[in-house]
This record gives structure tokens, sequence and C-alpha cells, in this order.
């Protein structure tokens, strides 16, 4: 699944067109790299998502479809 997709879809970012955007400005990064919206996400890549002084570090532990709203935190796990 595409990165911009799977942080929507997961709800790390509101919606698609901001993840895609932090993507091209080099604020998300997968496993050490700046990675583009394209990005196909994969179980075990720790994202690493900057958003004005904060940066937060997930690990992907599983790569839905699609969620529901209630499950979508148990798809990465918080690292930072």
């Amino acid at each position: 699944m595409r990165l911009d997709k799977y942080l929507k879809i997961t709800r790390l970012i509101k919606r698609r067109t901001i993840a895609n955007e932090a993507c091209d400005a080099g604020k998300i990064s997968v496993n050490g790299t700046v990675a583009k919206a394209s990005y196909n996400v994969k179980e075990g890549d720790v994202l690493e998502i900057t958003m004005g002084a904060k940066t937060l570090r997930a690990k992907v532990l599983s790569v839905p479809e699609y969620t529901k709203k209630e499950d979508a935190s148990s798809h990465y796990e918080i690292l930072e």
C-alpha cells in the first residue's frame, strides 16, 4: 500500500492530500530514509513523521486495505 494512503487509513495524518504534501516536503522518512508518497509500506517499517517541532516515530504492525476508526491505532505502535 502507498505511504500516503497508509498514513490516512491509520489516521496518523488526517487527510491523504496532507500526507502527500508532507512526503513531497521530505517530512516523512521510512527506516531512516526520506520516502516519497508512492513508497510501498511493509510490516516492520519504522515511520518518522516530522510536523513542526514534533517528531513521531511509529512501527508498522499491519497494512490493512481499510479499517474502522476505533481500530486504526492497532495497525501501528508508537516508539517515541
